[in-house]
């Protein structure tokens, strides 16, 4: 038995960058934000690294490891995260890919 409604899911296909499917303006920067503190936060889980042992070991502020757990981005740069995650130890390479925006 129904009331009529409609449960049925659409399925939606992303674009690979949740930040741009939500319309922000930023979302490329805001992208390789998350993915520059999702490494971060790996090396930390994988070495077991506290927020004062990776201050220790990197000369990078408690805070800024407790900024980056909690993903409160907003006051970081790119530049600022690639210096955390290679004071952390592992050799960051990145790659940018640029095509055209859709509709042009």
């Amino acid at each position: 038995m129904t009331d009529g409604s409609d449960d049925s899911l659409d399925i939606v296909c992303g674009s690979g960058n949740l930040f741009r499917d939500f319309g922000y303006a930023d979302a490329d920067v805001r992208q390789a934000k998350a993915l520059l503190a999702a490494q971060i936060i790996k090396v930390l889980n994988i070495e077991s690294l506290s927020t004062r042992q990776a201050e220790a070991r990197t000369g990078i502020a408690r805070s800024e490891f407790v900024r980056i757990r909690n993903v409160n981005l907003a006051r970081f740069t790119i530049d600022r995260l690639v210096t955390i995650l290679g004071r952390l130890g592992p050799e960051v390479e990145l790659s940018i890919r640029v095509r055209p925006a859709r509709g042009l």
